[in-house]
């Protein structure tokens, strides 16, 4: 991939160079040193290089511009079991980026990292503009893989997410707290990998984005698009062109949610989102939420409405392959969906007649 050749090219050049000989605008950091002592002296736009290595410690960023790029699976960063130094290891959180009250944090890059073992997050974002997560992996965190707030314009690709207590990626307006959904501003969730986490994707009152080709599979659910009865309402983005199969493992009750099993792709409480072109196969369970695609009632009682599944392959899912269960809702569309089983019936066309023809009449 392009940005591993890149890397190999900064490592090479970095390797056994003195601090002050490297070039301006870029800090190494070698196994033993310090991740945020150098994101400390870097400067809005320098790049600091992580060279291979494990590094135990949180790294918080609050510059813009910012890159901080690893060697993939060889630069692992994970908790020190000390007492954390910054905001970011306080909160139990691996690699936090962070704007400040009134603007947003610009164009800060993480890439070719490993961050595993957190209470908390493995990355976590807040208040930021064009973030970009690129190649990173996010496994075995105490809550969200790669989590978001806040936040507008993000670019979170090629990564992946194992192993996480909750999510894999999570995107919302507000972690803690309600109010109305986010405005994205296009923001994408593109190619990424995802499993046995709870939940692969959740996006919780936001709008304006897109999350495609992404490969989903091993989680309790697969993607979960939720809203409340606030304004404005979430919904107004696109699922398209993901992997969403066998997310069958069971996933106990918490304060939130029932247990959670075999679901492929559930919207509660939102409306305008487009789920189309979708491959969602094997997802099976006895939850509430099961099933290939389920529009589900809010708890808080705000409608489904206007949501449109197209086009989308929807097989061998249980109890069902398409699951409007929210009576309440208005003007859903399912539309040419190659499935099988649906509540209501008759969301799936019904399959076209092979006529049979008896060797006898075709003159052989």
């Amino acid at each position: 991939m392009k940005y591993l050749s890149c890397v190999a090219a900064m490592l090479v050049g970095g390797l056994g160079a003195a601090a002050p000989s490297e070039p301006q605008g870029r800090h190494v950091v070698h196994p033993g040193e310090s991740i945020q002592r150098a994101v400390n002296r870097a400067r809005p736009g320098d790049t600091v290089l992580i060279l291979p290595g494990r590094y135990r410690e949180s790294v918080l960023i609050t510059k813009p511009r910012l890159r901080l790029v690893g060697a993939g699976r060889r630069t692992v960063i994970g908790p020190s079991g000390k007492r954390a130094g910054n905001a970011c290891g306080r909160s139990g959180n691996g690699i936090c980026v962070l704007g400040g009250r009134g603007r947003r944090l610009r164009d800060v890059t993480l890439q070719g990292l490993t961050v595993q073992g957190f209470k908390k997050s493995g990355i976590w974002a807040s208040g930021t503009d064009r973030l970009t997560v690129h190649g990173v992996t996010s496994r075995n965190n105490g809550v969200w893989g790669i989590g978001q707030e806040r936040s507008t314009r993000a670019v979170i690709r090629d990564n992946t997410v194992t192993g996480n207590r909750d999510s894999g990626i999570y995107l919302s307006n507000i972690a803690k707290g309600e109010g109305g959904a986010t405005d994205n501003r296009g923001a994408v969730v593109v190619g990424n990998r995802l499993f046995r986490n709870r939940i692969g994707i959740t996006l919780q009152r936001i709008r304006n984005l897109t999350v495609a080709h992404n490969d989903i599979g091993g989680n309790c659910g697969g993607i979960f698009v939720v809203g409340d009865e606030s304004r404005p309402r979430a919904g107004a983005l696109t699922v398209r062109d993901n992997s969403i199969i066998r997310n069958n493992r069971r996933c106990a009750a918490n304060g939130r949610l029932p247990f959670i099993q075999g679901v492929g792709v559930l919207l509660t409480g939102t409306e305008r989102a487009l789920v189309r072109h979708n491959l969602i196969r094997e997802n099976r369970g006895t939850s509430p939420f099961s099933g290939g695609v389920v529009l589900f009632p809010s708890f808080v009682k705000s409608l489904n409405e206007r949501n449109v599944i197209s086009d989308n392959i929807v097989l061998r899912n249980k109890p069902l392959d398409l699951a409007d269960r929210d009576r309440a809702g208005r003007n859903n569309r399912f539309l040419r969906n190659v499935c099988r089983t649906s509540q209501p019936a008759g969301l799936c066309p019904r399959p076209h007649r092979v006529h049979r023809v008896h060797p006898s009449s075709t003159g052989e």
